[in-house]
């Protein structure tokens, strides 16, 4: 059951952007790395090549936010400012998503997305914020799917790795593949070599929606795929996932899933509007297609450890 709000609630959330504004201009700006311990509006203004009086301004209200302190006409990050400015990499992506949503009216209209393909880092931005993420739910996601017994894992449209190497450090006769797009690979590479896992974890180049993935797989993972996808698209990549199982090898899906009614819960609501803005069929689901795709690929066993949760497994 959605929620019930107060007329005034609205009027607060209509109001919000604004704040929202001013931390992701702030970001785009890189403004906290250049308050640092204490800075004037004019080195801040310079380091940003921005107009100083405009500066003083942001720097002001990003103050009143509790973003900054502000010492005569010095500024400093709070503990909270210089938190959210070393989540900087991530937040580049949401700074991004603010311009994608403000299509949404004509995406209503004509009920196509009005993304015209990606600009300078989007990539390098989606996956940080991603690996971002991933790295505060890997630990449960291995919990919740299980890695004990796993010998050979694929990851599809894996990203950053970040899955993939939490499911190897936790089985260690655990060997993972990582299969993404070109660009991505570098990145995933990147943190596989941090993680000292280069010879159990690999990554190599293919499109999940048209590539083979491959034989003899013991745990397919498909995290944050499914949004992307149209039915269609879905109930052809989940067939190809359990054609390439191993015997008694499970398909891991995580998504935002819809309640029956599609009215909630909020998040995943929200993210289909997501979906439709940035993508050309993209959606949320509900548990009930997440299993009639399962079945109907071939899963005799089809679970939701949490009821509540963004984890689907079928079992092959």
């Amino acid at each position: 059951m959605p929620q019930s709000r107060t007329l005034p609630d609205l009027l607060q959330a209509l109001n919000g952007f604004r704040e929202s504004r001013v931390l992701l201009t702030a970001v785009e700006l890189d403004v906290l790395s250049a308050c640092g311990a204490g800075a004037g509006a004019g080195a801040v203004a310079a380091a940003a090549g921005a107009d100083p009086r405009a500066m003083g301004m942001l720097l002001d209200a990003l103050t009143a936010l509790g973003v900054l302190a502000k010492d005569g006409d010095r500024y400093r990050c709070t503990e909270a400012g210089a938190a959210l400015g070393r989540e900087r990499a991530g937040l580049m992506h949401m700074a991004r998503l603010w311009h994608t949503w403000s299509t949404l009216t004509e995406c209503v209209r004509t009920g196509r997305s009005e993304r015209r393909g990606p600009k300078g880092d989007d990539t390098a931005h989606f996956i940080a914020a991603m690996h971002a993420r991933a790295v505060t739910m890997a630990a449960g996601a291995v919990r919740t799917v299980g890695a004990q017994g796993v010998r050979r894992l694929l990851d599809v449209g894996g990203g950053p790795a970040t899955f993939a190497i939490a499911f190897a450090q936790a089985e260690p006769g655990l060997r993972a593949e990582v299969m993404d797009l070109e660009p991505v690979l570098p990145i995933a590479r990147g943190h596989i070599r941090d993680a000292g896992l280069e010879g159990r974890v690999t990554a190599r180049a293919g499109d999940l929606r048209t590539d083979p993935l491959g034989q003899g797989w013991d745990l397919i993972l498909v995290s944050a795929i499914c949004h992307m996808l149209s039915e269609e698209e879905n109930q052809d990549l989940l067939a190809r996932c359990v054609r390439a199982l191993a015997p008694g090898g499970r398909v891991a899906i995580r998504e935002f899933i819809l309640d029956p009614d599609r009215a909630g819960p909020p998040t995943a609501a929200l993210f289909a509007l997501n979906m439709l803005v940035g993508t050309e069929r993209g959606n949320t689901y509900t548990e009930a297609e997440y299993r009639a795709w399962l079945e109907g690929a071939g899963c005799g066993r089809v679970t939701r450890p949490d009821p509540q949760g963004d984890w689907i497994i079928g079992c092959r």
